[in-house]
């Protein structure tokens, strides 16, 4: 028993880089997870914003909602990095012959997460260019 006096610590010692490691990319993936899920609520409420709402009307306010949350435009964004240009304008189209329905699309395009730091224990952590985030809701005649 003499000889195995601090044998526990030196087993920690070689697994805590790997579990530090561990930590910090679950970290990394809930917070890219977290982000694609805000701008995916936020495209779905301004898509239900323009739902409501005649072609061609409200296409800035529509686009203020998905990057700061709000009509007017005010406060910072939702999400580090999002900007209005990663918006197009929505696009409205007629779907059906019978009954037609006009639907309205609004889409977030080449929006790129960052990670906190570039490499963990000489891991690099690149950059994450998420695809098109859209929703389509009905829209009035």
């Amino acid at each position: 028993m003499k000889h195995q006096k601090g044998i526990a610590l030196v087993e920690f010692a070689l697994i805590l880089p790997m579990f530090v490691m561990l930590l910090f990319l679950t970290t990394e993936f809930g917070r890219a997870y977290y982000q694609y899920d805000t701008i995916t609520k936020s495209v779905r409420q301004a898509a239900r914003y323009l739902s409501v709402r005649a072609q061609g009307k409200d296409i800035a306010n529509a686009k203020n909602i998905i990057v700061y949350g709000n009509p007017t435009g005010t406060g910072s964004p939702l999400v580090p990095g999002l900007t209005l240009s990663n918006v197009p304008d929505p696009v409205w189209n007629t779907a059906g012959s019978y009954p037609v329905m006009n639907t309205v699309t609004v889409s977030v395009t080449g929006f790129t997460f960052v990670p906190l730091a570039g490499n963990v224990f000489g891991m690099s952590l690149n950059n994450i260019v998420f695809g098109t985030i859209q929703a389509t809701m009905r829209s009035p005649s």
